[in-house]
């Protein structure tokens, strides 16, 4: 695996990717960083505005613009975008692998605001029928090249490039079904026709919509999110709200691995039936 959290501390995070060292911002790492020192030395920093907006800073002058790392067996492009953004959240690692745990062959599965897609290469390694979405025409483009890189061209994944809550839409009429959902939503969005995604006021519907696409032997859904106030409990309770009340779930805060300072990074919720929590354990 070709990433590994240093340190974290001082609203900052230092993180290895590939063969590279990076500084970049962390807002839940409240605490003091264990040596200045290990900060002297790094190829690249973002450092982010109180604007919002940020700049990458490149210390080391022969780093790549882009390139490849690998994840749990998977071939994944690194980019340095203008938010800050690699192409993956390492938080996400430990639903990674319960996906290549239980996910079978066959499966479909419906992965919303998908990004790069890592999420939909690791269900179909396990030969699970993925449907992708994303309204970045940008996002998706990067994704199918990290399914050409990690050699899985053969296995079956539909790309979508358009606003999620208008391809739901259209799937509850189409009368779909999918076994698993798995979502990611961000706190504020634009969809590919300029529309408006806003966590409080569209989360809810959607995910009504959502739930009248779950398939007769439907096994589990995932939401996570990186969004103030949407914690874990919460989003067990939309889940459940919503009508993803299945046989079993269980929430949880996402962390970045570190032997002394697990980094907190967003929170996630899952329901499902036919497994036991234990089967999630790793």
């Amino acid at each position: 695996m070709d990433f590994e959290l240093i340190d974290a501390g001082d609203f900052t995070k230092l993180e290895k990717v590939g063969p590279y060292i990076y500084n970049r911002p962390s807002p839940a790492a409240v605490w003091s960083k264990s040596s200045n020192s290990l900060y002297d030395k790094v190829d690249a920093k973002y450092d982010r505005f109180q604007n919002g907006k940020g700049e990458w800073t490149f210390l080391n002058k022969k780093i790549e613009k882009d390139f490849v790392i690998n994840v749990l067996d998977l071939k994944i492009e690194i980019q340095h975008t203008s938010f800050g953004h690699l192409g993956f959240f390492a938080e996400q690692l430990i639903n990674w692998k319960r996906m290549q745990k239980l996910v079978s062959k066959g499966d479909k599965v419906l992965n919303l605001f998908a990004y790069t897609g890592i999420a939909s290469l690791a269900c179909a390694s396990k030969d699970a029928e993925v449907t992708h979405v994303d309204a970045s025409k940008t996002s998706v483009t990067w994704a199918k090249k990290n399914q050409a890189l990690s050699g899985l061209e053969s296995k079956v994944i539909r790309w979508i490039v358009e606003d999620v809550q208008k391809f739901v839409a259209k799937e509850v009429r189409r009368e779909k079904a999918y076994d698993w959902i798995i979502l990611d939503p961000p706190s504020f969005g634009r969809g590919s026709n300029k529309e408006v995604w806003q966590i409080e006021d569209h989360m809810i519907p959607l995910m009504k919509s959502l739930a009248k696409l779950k398939s007769k032997d439907f096994k589990g859904v995932l939401l996570s999110s990186h969004s103030p106030g949407y914690s874990a409990k919460a989003l067990e309770n939309i889940l459940v709200n919503t009508g993803f009340k299945e046989e079993s779930g269980f929430y949880e805060e996402m962390l970045i691995d570190h032997p002394v300072y697990p980094l907190p990074s967003g929170d996630c919720a899952w329901q499902f039936n036919t497994f036991k929590k234990e089967d999630f354990t790793l």
